[in-house]
C-alpha cells in the first residue's frame, strides 16, 4: 500500500483541498484498450466527510468524489490522510483558491508535471503540480508563461536574487561526440521554455587579425558539431530575436575561451568588445550585478576570461563585464575574488558512484542560495543609497568523464536532474535543524542560477518549471512592500 500523500504549497496564496476521487486503469481484454473504473472513495480516503457525490462536469460517469476540507498555507507542507492504493490509478483532486476551483489528474501519461484545469469559465490563478510518485508527494507551483516569466518581477529586483534556469555548454545540441553533447534542445527552444543563463565556450578563428570576428563554438578542444563549425554570431542572432519578442526578459551569458590554437584571453576580449558587445542597447557590460530593470531585453556579460589592458579601464577603471575570471576549478563551493559570483562546479565524476557526491554538492549550493534574503529597496534602507546585493550563486548540475560511458553528460543528467527536482519539491528552503533545538530560518528560497545538462529531453521541462517556481516568495515580498 502507498504511503499517505504529502502536499506542499509553493505559492503565495492559501490553497484548500476540497474533494478527491479515483479512477483505476485496467486493460480492456476485449479491445486491448484502457478502461477507467470508478471506485468508492470512502474506502480509500480516511477523512471523507460526506457520502460520495456526483462527479464534476467533464469527469467519467463512473468517477465518484468525496469531500475534504484541508487548507494549506503559502510555502507550507501538509501530510494528508489520503492513501492511494496503487500507482496504476488516477488521482483526482479539486483545489480552491479564493473561491476559484482547479482540478488535478495525476499521474500523467508522460509522468511529467501537470497543469491544473480551471473549473470555471475564467481563471485568475494558474497552477502546475509535480507529483513525485515514489515519495507520494505533490508540489504545487504557480504556473508561469516560461517564455516571459520575468515580467511579473519588479524592475528594482537584483538579478542575483532570482531563481534562474541555465544550461551548460548551451549550444551543444548538434550531432557530436557523446561526451561533447550536453543538450537535448536548441538554444531557441531553451529560451522559449524558461532558460535565462547560457554557458558559452568559444575559440577565436583568426586571433591575430582584429578585423575578423569569427568565434567558433566549442566544448573543450572539440567543436560542438560533427557536421561543421558553429559560430557565436549565429547564436546571438537567435538570442536577439527572442529578446525582441520578449522584451521583459534578459539572458545572462557566461563566455569562456576554450578550443585549440594559440589565442589569448586578451585577444578574445578585444574581439568581443569590437564586434559583439559594443552596443549597450543589446548588452550590459558593467562590472557589477545589475537590477532587472536595467537589463530587460539585453544580454548580461559574465566573463570567464582576462581582459586586454585597455579594457581594464572601462567603466571608470573598474573593468568590463561581470568578473568571473578567477573561477576556482572543480570546486564544491568557492567565491570569485570579485565577490559577484559564488560557484559550485565540481565536475570530476570519474566513477558512477561519485554521482551521489555531485548531487550532495548541488543540493548544498541550493541551500546557500535559499538562505539569502534580498535587501529590497524601501525595506529599511537608507534613502538614496542602493541596498546591498547578494552574489550570483551559480550551481552546475553537470559533470563528465570522457572515458566512462556511465559518466557522459546525458547519463549523469538522467540521475542528477530528477534528484534535484525531488529536492526542490520536497526540501528546498524548508526549515532545518542546524543544532538540537535550533532551527535555521528559511530565506527567500532562491535557487540562484542552476546550470543543467539535457534539460527538456523528451519534452520534460519539470526542472526548469521548479526553478522558476521558486521565485514565488520573492514576488510575494515585492508585492507586500
Amino acid at each position: 500500500m502507498s504511503s499517505s500523500l504529502t502536499i506542499r504549497n509553493i505559492t503565495s496564496k492559501p490553497i484548500e483541498v476540497k474533494r478527491c476521487g479515483y479512477q483505476t486503469r485496467i486493460p480492456n481484454l476485449g479491445q486491448g484498450g484502457v478502461t477507467n473504473i470508478g471506485r468508492n472513495v470512502t474506502s480509500l480516503f480516511r477523512y471523507a466527510t460526506s457520502p460520495a457525490e456526483p462527479p464534476v462536469s467533464g469527469a467519467s460517469s463512473s468517477l465518484v468524489f468525496a469531500d475534504i476540507d484541508l487548507r494549506i498555507e503559502p510555502f507550507k507542507t501538509v501530510k494528508t490522510n489520503i492513501k492511494p492504493q496503487s500507482q496504476d490509478e488516477t488521482l483526482h483532486l479539486i483545489f480552491e483558491t479564493e473561491g476559484e476551483q482547479h482540478r488535478l489528474e495525476t499521474p500523467t501519461l508522460t509522468a511529467h508535471s501537470a497543469v491544473l484545469r480551471p473549473l470555471g469559465e475564467s481563471s485568475r490563478f494558474e497552477y502546475t503540480a509535480v507529483h513525485l510518485l515514489e515519495s507520494s508527494h505533490i508540489a504545487l507551483y504557480s504556473s508561469s508563461d516560461l517564455s516571459s516569466w520575468m515580467r511579473s518581477l519588479q524592475d528594482d529586483t537584483p538579478l542575483s536574487a532570482l531563481s534562474i534556469p541555465g544550461t551548460h555548454n548551451s549550444p551543444t545540441c548538434h550531432r557530436a561526440l557523446p561526451s561533447v553533447r550536453c543538450q537535448a534542445t536548441s538554444p531557441p527552444e531553451q529560451l522559449e521554455n524558461g532558460v535565462r543563463f547560457f554557458d558559452i565556450r568559444v575559440q577565436p578563428e583568426a586571433p591575430l587579425d582584429p578585423t575578423k570576428d569569427g568565434l567558433i563554438l566549442v566544448h573543450g578542444v572539440f567543436p560542438i558539431s560533427l557536421t561543421g563549425n558553429k559560430y557565436l554570431r549565429d547564436l546571438l542572432k537567435e538570442v536577439y530575436t527572442f529578446l525582441d519578442r520578449n522584451p521583459t526578459e534578459t539572458v545572462i551569458m557566461s563566455i569562456k575561451r576554450e578550443g585549440t590554437g594559440n589565442a589569448t584571453d586578451a585577444q578574445l576580449s578585444r574581439i568581443l568588445k569590437d564586434h559583439y558587445a559594443h552596443d549597450l542597447s543589446r548588452w550590459f557590460t558593467a562590472p557589477r550585478v545589475p537590477y532587472l530593470g536595467e537589463v530587460r531585453g539585453k544580454i548580461v556579460l559574465v566573463r570567464r576570461f582576462s581582459l586586454e589592458e585597455a579594457l581594464k579601464q572601462e567603466w571608470g577603471g573598474h573593468g568590463w563585464g561581470i568578473d568571473a575570471e578567477n573561477w576556482a576549478d572543480n570546486t564544491p563551493n568557492a567565491m570569485c575574488p570579485s565577490g559577484d559570483v559564488c560557484v559550485q562546479d565540481f565536475y570530476e565524476v570519474l566513477e558512477t558512484v561519485n554521482i551521489e557526491k555531485k548531487i550532495q554538492y548541488s543540493q548544498e549550493h541550493l541551500q546557500r542560495a535559499a538562505q539569502c534574503v534580498c535587501a529590497l529597496p524601501s525595506h529599511g534602507n537608507v534613502p538614496g543609497v542602493p541596498p546591498p546585493q547578494q552574489p550570483f550563486y551559480i550551481n552546475f548540475l553537470t559533470a563528465s568523464n570522457f572515458w566512462k560511458v556511465g559518466c557522459w553528460p546525458e547519463k549523469i543528467a538522467a540521475k542528477l536532474n530528477p534528484a534535484i527536482v525531488d529536492f526542490l519539491c520536497r526540501k528546498h528552503n524548508e526549515l532545518s535543524e542546524v543544532q538540537p533545538g535550533r532551527t535555521q530560518a528559511a530565506g527567500d528560497g532562491s535557487t540562484g542560477i542552476v546550470v543543467c545538462d539535457w534539460v527538456g529531453h523528451k519534452g520534460n521541462w519539470d526542472l526548469v518549471r521548479c526553478i522558476v517556481g521558486m521565485n514565488a516568495k520573492l514576488e510575494m515580498r515585492e508585492r507586500e512592500r
